[in-house]
C-alpha cells in the first residue's frame, strides 16, 4: 500500500490478466506496470523522489491509480485529492500542504532505465483528505505496512483472491475505496473501478463482479442490480456506519454473503462482522472503551499496527492519542469487553445536547429508516433559545409535502407538529418516533430533501447539512410543517 511491488509481480508472472477495467476499458498487469514504471521515470526526471509529496486529482480513476503506483516506485508518498473540488477549493488547501508537485492530468510518462523500486518499512505511501461528517478536509497520512500487513487478514475474511473480479463503486480518492483498489491489485484479482457512484452502469457492472466494497446505503442498489441482471456476485465487504440487518438477510437470500466493518480514515478496521452476528475487532486490533464516570456510553480507542501516522502539517482532527499507543476519534460505545461485541453509538462530536439530555443522532437515525419511503436520513441539533438545540431530522426520500399548519410545536413536548391532516409521510415518522424513542430523542423539526449531501465515500455529510441548515436558505431543503 500502495502496492507497486505486488504489481510487479503479477506483471512477471500473468502479464495478461486484467487488472483494472475503468470508464476507458481494460489494462492487464503488464501495461500497469510499465505505465507506471514510465510515470516514476519521469518524476524521477524532474527531481521527485523519497519523502516528496505529490498531489494526484486525476478524474480518470485508472490514470490515478497509475499516479498512485508511480510515486510509489519513486518513493514519494501520493496525496490524493478531489479531482471535483473547484479551483479555488484545491488552491486553498494546497496552501495548506507542502507538496512537491501536483498533477491533476494524467502522468507524463518518459523513457529511460527503470526507477528501482526500494521500498522501507518507514515509508509513508499513502495520504488523503478526510472530511468525516464535519465537512472540514484534513490530510490523513499512512505508512506501508498500515495497509499491506492487513491484506492477509482480509482475504481470510472475505476469500477475495486472485480469481475475482472486484467491483469498487466510489471515488478512489475515499479511503474505503482507494483502499479496496489497492487490495485488489496486491491479490492480483481485477478491479473495476468506475470512478463513482454511476447507478446506470451498475447492471453491468454486477453482471461480472464476484466481490464487492460499498457503504450501507449502496447495498441494496447492488442487490436491485443483481436480482435483475444476475451475476456470479458472493461477497459483499461494507464498511461505514451500521449495516441494516434486513439488507444483509436479502443478501445472503441473493446468496451473498456480507462482511461489514467499522473503521475510520485514521484508525482502518477496528472491527468486523463477518457472520452478522456483530462487530468484535479486527485482527491485530485492541479495543477500550473508556466509560466516564456516571456516563452510560464512553469513547472507543483502538491500539493495533493499522493506525495512521496523523495528520499533515500539523492539521487538527478528531484524531487523538495517549502514551500507550492508544488512538481515538471520538466514536462512542457501550461499555465493552474482550469478549462481547461491539455496540457502537455514533460520534461524540456529533452528540446533541438538548434541554439538558444527550442525543445520539445515529439512534434516533436507525429508527427512522425503518419508514417506508424513507431513503436515507441525517440528524442534527439545530439551535434552540430555550433548549440549546432541538433534534432536527433531514428526510430523503418519497416524502409527503406537509400542508403549511403554524408555528412550531412547544419546545418541552414531543414531536412538534403531529397533527391530523400533517401528511401521510410525516405522521408515520413521528409514529415510529413515538413508539419506538424517548421524549428528548424525538425530532421537533423535520425537512425533506431530494438528496443528502454526501462526503466523496458516500456517507452523509452531517457537518454540512447541519450549515445549511442553519443558513435557512438552502432551496433543496423543504420544511415539513
Amino acid at each position: 500500500m500502495p502496492v507497486a511491488a505486488q504489481v510487479l509481480r503479477h506483471a512477471s508472472a500473468d502479464p495478461g490478466r486484467i487488472a483494472v477495467s475503468g470508464p476507458g476499458g481494460d489494462l492487464g498487469y503488464a501495461e500497469l506496470a510499465a505505465r507506471a514504471g514510465r510515470a516514476a521515470r519521469a518524476l524521477a526526471d524532474q527531481g521527485i523522489g523519497r519523502g516528496a509529496l505529490v498531489a494526484v486529482a486525476q478524474a480518470d480513476p485508472v490514470a490515478l491509480l497509475v499516479a498512485v503506483l508511480a510515486a510509489d516506485l519513486a518513493g514519494a508518498t501520493p496525496l490524493l485529492c478531489d479531482p471535483a473540488w473547484s479551483e479555488e477549493r484545491r488552491a486553498q488547501v494546497m496552501a495548506a500542504v507542502p507538496v512537491a508537485a501536483r498533477f491533476d492530468d494524467p502522468l507524463p510518462e518518459a523513457d529511460g532505465p527503470p526507477v528501482e523500486h526500494r521500498p522501507a518499512p518507514d515509508d509513508l505511501t499513502w495520504a488523503c483528505f478526510s472530511s468525516g461528517s464535519t465537512g472540514r478536509p484534513r490530510a490523513v497520512v499512512r505508512g506501508r505496512a498500515s495497509w499491506t500487513a492487513s491484506f492477509a487478514h482480509l482475504d481470510a475474511l472475505t476469500g477475495i483472491g486472485q480469481d475475482d473480479v472486484v467491483l469498487i463503486p466510489g471515488p478512489l480518492v475515499s479511503s474505503l475505496y482507494g483502499f479496496a483498489a489497492v487490495h485488489t491489485l496486491a491479490a492480483g484479482a481485477t478491479a473495476v473501478v468506475p470512478g463513482r457512484w454511476a447507478p446506470g452502469g451498475l447492471a453491468e457492472q454486477v453482471r461480472r463482479a464476484t466481490a464487492v466494497h460499498v457503504v450501507p446505503h449502496r447495498l441494496p442498489a447492488v442487490l436491485d442490480a443483481l436480482e435483475a441482471a444476475g451475476g456470479p456476485l458472493r461477497t459483499a465487504v461494507v464498511g461505514g456506519a451500521a449495516l441494516d440487518v434486513a439488507a444483509r438477510t436479502r443478501a445472503a437470500a441473493a446468496g451473498v454473503r456480507v462482511v461489514s466493518y467499522y473503521g475510520a480514515t485514521e484508525l482502518s478496521f477496528v472491527a468486523v462482522d463477518a457472520d452478522g452476528a456483530g462487530l468484535r475487532p479486527f485482527p491485530g486490533v485492541e479495543i477500550d472503551v473508556r466509560v466516564p464516570p456516571g456516563q452510560a456510553l464512553g469513547e472507543v480507542w483502538v491500539r493495533s499496527p493499522w493506525l495512521c501516522e496523523g495528520y499533515l502539517a500539523g492539521a487538527t482532527g478528531p484524531l487523538r492519542g495517549d502514551d500507550g499507543g492508544w488512538m481515538t476519534v471520538g466514536d462512542l460505545a457501550e461499555p465493552h469487553r474482550p469478549d462481547e461485541v461491539l455496540r457502537l453509538r455514533g460520534r461524540g462530536d456529533g452528540a446533541i445536547q438538548t434541554g439538558g439530555a444527550t442525543v445520539v443522532p445515529e439512534d434516533v437515525e436507525e429508527v427512522l429508516r425503518k419508514v417506508p419511503g424513507v431513503d436515507d436520513v441525517v440528524v442534527v441539533g439545530t439551535p434552540h433559545a430555550y433548549l440549546g438545540a432541538v433534534v432536527t431530522a433531514v428526510i430523503e426520500g418519497a416524502v409527503e409535502r406537509a400542508v403549511e399548519r403554524g408555528a412550531e410545536g412547544g419546545a418541552e413536548g414531543g414531536a412538534e407538529g403531529g397533527a391530523a391532516g400533517d401528511g401521510v409521510a410525516r405522521a408515520a415518522l413521528e409514529a415510529a418516533a413515538r413508539a419506538e424513542l424517548d421524549p428528548a430523542q424525538r425530532p421537533r423539526r423535520w425537512y425533506a430533501a431530494a438528496s443528502l449531501p454526501r462526503t466523496p465515500a458516500g456517507k452523509p455529510a452531517r457537518g454540512l447539512l447541519a450549515t445549511r441548515l442553519a443558513a435557512g436558505d438552502d432551496p433543496g431543503l423543504r420544511r415539513l410543517t
